[in-house]
């Protein structure tokens, strides 16, 4: 299991949870199963194609996914991932 840090805009979908253990072998995997045990955070990070949607970031220990293997990227037990919405405005 990884642990997932939860933003505060998404907790609300969540229950509330800062953290929430998900089960997976690489970041897709992990974030499908979030979204299966509460499904309002479906469509807040993934797009209609089933890619990350544009506005999301999400961090492996600290590493952008995007400079990895994106949802392809393996995770392993114990791994933190934190989604972290991008910010806009001026």
């Amino acid at each position: 299991m990884s642990t997932v840090k939860i933003p505060p805009v998404l907790r609300s979908s969540v229950g509330g949870a800062k953290e929430v253990e998900a089960g997976g072998d690489n970041v897709g995997e992990v974030l499908r199963s979030l979204a299966s045990q509460h499904p309002a955070t479906e469509s807040q990070l993934f797009s209609e194609d089933g890619g990350l949607n544009r506005y999301v970031n999400v961090y492996l220990n600290d590493e952008d996914v995007r400079v990895l293997d994106g949802l392809d990227t393996e995770v392993r037990s114990g791994d933190m991932i934190v989604i972290l919405p991008a910010m806009a405005g001026g």
